[in-house]
């Protein structure tokens, strides 16, 4: 009886150790082999099937800011705003591969993205409501157009101050170019004594009628689905110096204006995305190192962006122009808490840091809270070592002396060809500076706030999206008429949310490939190690307990 008591206890203190070994050690390496192989992208994998389609559409919405008093901001009011949304759109992806790197680490390809509304998702909000929101084409013109004799009128400053370094007898020349650039007053102040430029400046004023559709005011009546994708007409028919302005427009290579069949042309935030694809990338396919899989190599052909400030010291890319992270379709396995990581943004030209927040669990699915930080867009400039993101396009604008905006906003000018700032959403985080201007304005963290929840062994995104808000400067432009009486001010457009909420179909296929695995190698674990441990401690108790019998009565 003793002898069998010990035998049965050895056998689960040994049932107990390999249950040990194969829950901490043996089970682990498996699942972490398991994953790499499924998340590697191959030619002709399930992993690959996924990457060229992805199961799911993205879920798009968009907000409006209806603005409520239009012709009250014409005589200098601040606006009053309205959010009206969200307009849903499932938005597809499915990619055109090129070629595979020849070790086959690599992959390049072209993603075509289409949109489709989703009445049911947006109801009660469809795309013919009537909105009234920014003049957005119109507004960039006039701003660009400022821009562009502004650097032209600077190079004439630098040029003719170069001349009077060299010549006696016209320090007072000198000090007046001083100051002009000193102040960097806007360049159509500057030009007001140019008749040259003051001639020009006539003609601009006199043709905004035939270009932009005889404007009464910086905002436009028009549709949802105009606004957003089929596009806002203008240059209709134009003539004469209104022809050549068109013209202008029309070669200035915007992606958001486009021709039309009858000459016109049309602005749209999204037409231009809707059934394109223009960028090439390359990806990591994960091949000898999982950690970087779907990590973007390079942009068409490049491993740097040619948007942002660089450093003066030549050949040495700043950090603003660094490529890091994935397309947020989907991010690297093996998450730990504490890490972060970076997903790339083609729609404002940088990359994104994201941060470990919590863990989460998503119907039944254990995850990882990613969110942004701080140095997303409100710790810029000088003191933060990314003056690189200060691209300082704008003039006579609300901002730092030293060029940069105030926090919470981000210029992407050079982005986008176009004056356009960014912010969160409803300015959340933004400075007072900006916010103070506008009324409507209801920032919500939990609203308006990106993030993103991963699941940790595969890097797959749960839930979550990019939440980013397009605005632009309103203001006064010296001789043109329309903005005469302009209070300059930070004017809201939309703001977007593009994100993901994992499906009940997908839900059920991610938890029987392996969180159900997961939950059984868990269980054999668990349960193989406390019976063993407690069929080790029976047998041992049970000798214990005999030994200290009397013999007598173990002869009874």
């Amino acid at each position: 009886m003793l002898h069998w008591s010990l035998i049965v206890s050895a056998l689960g203190a040994i049932v107990a150790v390999l249950c040990a070994y194969c829950g901490w050690s043996l089970f682990p390496t498996m699942i972490h082999k398991k994953v790499e192989q499924s998340v590697i992208i191959a030619d002709g994998s399930e992993q690959f099937n996924r990457f060229i389609k992805l199961p799911q559409p993205l879920n798009f919405k968009v907000y409006i800011f209806n603005v409520t008093n239009p012709d009250m901001i014409q005589q200098g009011a601040i606006p009053i705003v309205e959010e009206i949304g969200p307009y849903v759109y499932k938005q597809y992806r499915q990619k055109k591969v090129k070629h595979f790197s020849r070790d086959g680490s690599k992959i390049t390809y072209v993603q075509k993205v289409h949109f489709d509304f989703d009445e049911d998702a947006s109801a009660p909000y469809t795309q013919s409501d009537r909105i009234v929101a920014l003049n957005m084409h119109m507004n960039a013109f006039l701003q660009v157009f400022e821009r562009e004799i502004t650097d032209i009128l600077q190079g004439f400053a630098n040029r003719l101050n170069s001349r009077l370094n060299r010549t006696p007898g016209v320090r007072v020349l000198k000090r007046l170019m001083d100051r002009i650039r000193g102040k960097r007053k806007s360049v159509l102040q500057i030009g007001e004594n140019d008749p040259g430029l003051a001639l020009l400046l006539v003609h601009l004023n006199a043709n905004l009628k035939a270009v932009f559709n005889d404007p009464r005011s910086m905002f436009v009546h028009t549709s949802v689905r105009e606004y957003l994708f089929d596009g806002v007409r203008f240059c209709i028919n134009p003539q004469g110096i209104a022809k050549a302005i068109c013209n202008q427009i029309k070669e200035s290579g915007s992606k958001t204006i486009r021709e039309q069949s009858d000459g016109s042309l049309a602005f749209s935030f999204f037409g231009h995305k809707n059934g394109s694809g223009h960028e090439v990338y390359e990806v990591h396919t994960g091949k000898g190192d999982a950690t970087k899989v779907l990590e973007i190599q390079k942009l068409d052909d490049s491993h740097n962006l040619h948007v942002w400030l660089n450093s003066s010291n030549e050949g040495e890319t700043s950090a603003c122009n660094q490529i890091n992270g994935t397309d947020a379709s989907s991010y690297p396995p093996f998450r730990q808490r504490g890490d972060s990581m970076y997903i790339f943004s083609a729609d404002i030209c940088r990359s994104v840091q994201l941060f470990y927040q919590s863990d989460i669990q998503y119907q039944g699915i254990p995850g990882f809270r990613y969110s942004i930080g701080e140095n997303f867009i409100n710790d810029i400039g000088p003191e933060h070592d990314n003056e690189c993101f200060c691209v300082d396009k704008l003039a006579n604008v609300i901002k730092r002396k030293n060029g940069c905006l105030y926090a919470g906003a981000l210029d992407l000018t050079t982005c986008l060809d176009a004056p356009v700032i960014l912010t969160l959403p409803h300015m959340l985080g933004a400075s007072n500076e900006y916010r103070k201007m506008i009324r409507g304005l209801n920032p919500d963290a939990k609203k308006h706030q990106t993030f993103v929840d991963v699941q940790t062994l595969t890097g797959t995104p749960l839930q979550g999206g990019k939440r980013v808000q397009f605005n632009m400067f309103l203001k006064s432009i010296n001789r043109i008429t329309i903005t005469e009486n302009l209070t300059t001010v930070l004017m809201p457009a939309i703001w977007v949310e593009e994100g993901i909420q994992l499906n009940g179909e997908m839900v059920q296929f991610f938890k029987k490939k392996l969180i159900n695995t997961l939950k059984t190698l868990d269980i054999v674990h668990w349960a193989g190690l406390c019976g063993g441990v407690g069929v080790a401690a029976f047998g041992l108790i049970y000798y214990i307990y005999q030994r200290g019998r009397p013999v007598k009565e173990l002869v009874k």
